[in-house]
C-alpha cells in the first residue's frame, strides 16, 4: 500500500506535526488525518519531498537552505503561504490561528516578518484584505481585490484556493518560458566562446607558417588573420565599448520613453513579438477572470486587469476599454473596439456575457491563450536550436577551410 508524508494542524492543541501513513489514495489519507482531529496542511507521497523524519525534527514544517534564509519574500512563498492559509480555513480554523500557525511554520525571517505584521493587524481588527493592502508592494491590487471580494461574499477559502490556482499556473507559464528559452541561450554562448576561441588562440598558431609567403598568402587566410590581429589588437576596447553601450541601453530602457519604445520594438518582431502580446492577452484574461470568478465589480476588475499587462504599449490599448465599459458599452464590444483581441475571444466573451459565465470563459480564454505560446515558443526555440548550430558550424568551418588554405599554398611553394 503507498505511503504518504503528512503535516498537519492539532484542532485542539493548535500544535504543528507531520509523521508518515499507509493509504490507498491522498484522498484517503486526508481522511484518515480528520478523522484522527488533525488539520491537514500537506500530504505528499513518501519519498516525493521532505521526509517525515525531517519534518518531525523541528516546529517548523518548512525548512529553508541556509542560503535562502536572508533573501525577500518570492512569488513562490506567497503562493505557498496562500495555499496553506486556504487549507487552514477549508478546515475551520480561525483566521487569525490559520495566521499564528503560518507564521510558526515559515522558515524564512522576511516571511516571518512580513506573516507577524499581517497577523498583527488582524488581531487589532482589521480584515484580512485590509492588512494585506499594507503590504502592497508584496501581494498587489490583484491579490489584495480578490481577497476583499471573498470576504464579502462570506467565501474566503475558496476565494484564496482560486487565487493560489491562478499564481500557480502564472508561475507554472513562466517557468516554461524559462526553461524553453534556456538551451538556445546557453548554446549561444557556446558558439560565441568557440569564436573566441578559433580567433584568439588558433588561429595566431598559424601566423608564423604564412609570414614569409607575403602575397601568396589566399585573400580567405589573409581575412581571417587580420581578423585575428584587429581581435588581438582592439579586443579590449571593443569589450570596453560594448559594456558601455549595454550600460546605456538598460539606462535608456529604464526611462518611461525608453520603455515605451523597446516593447513596442519588441511587439513588431516577426515571431516573437506575437508570442508576447498572447502572453499579455493571457494575463489580461486570466486575472479578469478570475476577479470575475471571485465576485469582484467588473469597473474594478477590469482597472486591475489593465494594470497587471506589463507591456505599455498593450497596456494602452488595453485602457481604452475602461471608459466605455463605464459608459455601458459591452465588455465583448470595448475588446473588439481596442483590435487587440481575435475573434474567438470576443465571441467568447459576448457568449459569457449573455450567459453569465464571463468569468468562466474568461478563464477559459485565458488556457487557451497560455497554449498557444507555449506551443508558439516551443515552434520558434525548434527553429532556432539548429539555426544557431548551423551559423556556428559554418563560421567555424569558414575559418578552418581558410587556414588549410593556406597551408595549402604553403606545400605548393615548398614543392
Amino acid at each position: 500500500m503507498p505511503e504518504y508524508d503528512w503535516r498537519a494542524v492539532e484542532a485542539a492543541g493548535g500544535r504543528m506535526t507531520s509523521g508518515r501513513l499507509e493509504a490507498t489514495s491522498q484522498e484517503q489519507a486526508l481522511r484518515q488525518l480528520q478523522q484522527r482531529g488533525l488539520v491537514p496542511v500537506a500530504v505528499q507521497p513518501a519519498g516525493a519531498g521532505a521526509s517525515a523524519a525531517a519534518l518531525a525534527d523541528a516546529p517548523t514544517a518548512r525548512r529553508a537552505p541556509w542560503w535562502s534564509r536572508s533573501r525577500g519574500v518570492t512569488r513562490a512563498d506567497v503562493l505557498a503561504a496562500t495555499h496553506e492559509l486556504a487549507v487552514m480555513l477549508r478546515a475551520g480554523l480561525p483566521l487569525a490561528y490559520a495566521l499564528r500557525i503560518l507564521v510558526e511554520m515559515s522558515a524564512k525571517p522576511p516571511v516571518q516578518a512580513l506573516l507577524q505584521q499581517v497577523l498583527d493587524d488582524v488581531k487589532g481588527g482589521a480584515p484580512l484584505s485590509r492588512a494585506l493592502a499594507r503590504q502592497g508592494d508584496v501581494f498587489g491590487d490583484f491579490y489584495v481585490q480578490m481577497v476583499r471580494a471573498g470576504e464579502a461574499a462570506g467565501q474566503l477559502p475558496a476565494t484564496l484556493e482560486r487565487l493560489a490556482e491562478h499564481l500557480a499556473r502564472s508561475a507554472a507559464l513562466r517557468e516554461s518560458v524559462i526553461s524553453a528559452a534556456t538551451y538556445p541561450a546557453i548554446l549561444l554562448v557556446v558558439a560565441l566562446l568557440s569564436l573566441v576561441g578559433m580567433i584568439g588562440f588558433v588561429v595566431p598558431q598559424f601566423e608564423k607558417l604564412f609570414a614569409d609567403m607575403g602575397d601568396a598568402v589566399p585573400l580567405p587566410t589573409r581575412m581571417v588573420l587580420a581578423l585575428s590581429h584587429h581581435a588581438r589588437d582592439w579586443g579590449l576596447v571593443w569589450i570596453g565599448v560594448l559594456l558601455l553601450l549595454a550600460v546605456a541601453f538598460v539606462a535608456w530602457r529604464r526611462t518611461p520613453a525608453g520603455q515605451v519604445r523597446w516593447q513596442a520594438l519588441l511587439l513588431r518582431l516577426p515571431l516573437l513579438g506575437r508570442l508576447l502580446h498572447g502572453f499579455q492577452l493571457g494575463l489580461f484574461a486570466r486575472t479578469l477572470g478570475t476577479l470575475a470568478t471571485s465576485g469582484v465589480p467588473l469597473l474594478s476588475s477590469l482597472d486591475i486587469a489593465v494594470d497587471t499587462v506589463s507591456s505599455q504599449p498593450v497596456r494602452q490599448a488595453l485602457r481604452g476599454m475602461v471608459m466605455p465599459v463605464k459608459s455601458g458599452t459591452r465588455l465583448a464590444q470595448a475588446m473588439a473596439d481596442t483590435r487587440q483581441f481575435e475573434p474567438l475571444a470576443v465571441n467568447l466573451v459576448r457568449v459569457g456575457e449573455e450567459t453569465g459565465r464571463l468569468g468562466p470563459l474568461l478563464l477559459e480564454l485565458a488556457r487557451i491563450a497560455d497554449q498557444r505560446v507555449e506551443t508558439g515558443l516551443k515552434r520558434m526555440l525548434a527553429l532556432l536550436e539548429p539555426l544557431l548550430i548551423v551559423v556556428l558550424g559554418v563560421l567555424i568551418a569558414g575559418i578552418i577551410v581558410s587556414i588549410l588554405l593556406g597551408i595549402l599554398s604553403v606545400n605548393e611553394i615548398a614543392a
